[in-house]
């Protein structure tokens, strides 16, 4: 089974940059198409990038398009969310997602997820 975890959070500035990684055990992770969601309290879970197994399909939610890109690199079994000109609604608890079973926006097709990593941003 494979499990993720997240690191790269913290706190940073509007218009700052940040970068998440995603680091999953289990050789079976190139082999998952993975992504990320993000959540603030009082609101359900939404969805901010996927990427295919091998990285050659993106897909990026309507709110960080423009933004955010996301990557992979399956030799190092790691995903990646650069997110740049962050603003304040930007602020929430990013989670890393591995195996859909459909479609990527919707939270419910992802099987595997990790413990989640916090960024906030300020004025």
């Amino acid at each position: 089974q494979v499990q993720l975890v997240e690191s790269g959070g913290g706190l940073a500035q509007a218009g700052d940059s940040l970068r998440l990684s995603c680091a999953a055990s289990g050789r079976t992770f190139r082999t998952l198409a993975a992504g990320w969601f993000r959540q603030t309290p009082g609101k359900e879970r939404e969805f901010v990038a996927a990427i295919s197994e091998q990285g050659a399909l993106m897909s990026y939610g309507e709110s960080v398009e423009g933004r955010f890109t996301i990557s992979r690199d399956n030799s190092e079994n790691a995903m990646y969310l650069q997110m740049d000109e962050l603003t304040l609604e930007d602020t929430a608890v990013y989670y890393c997602v591995a195996s859909s079973t459909g479609a990527w926006t919707n939270p419910n097709a992802w099987n595997i997820w990790g413990q989640g990593t916090q960024v906030t941003v300020s004025s």
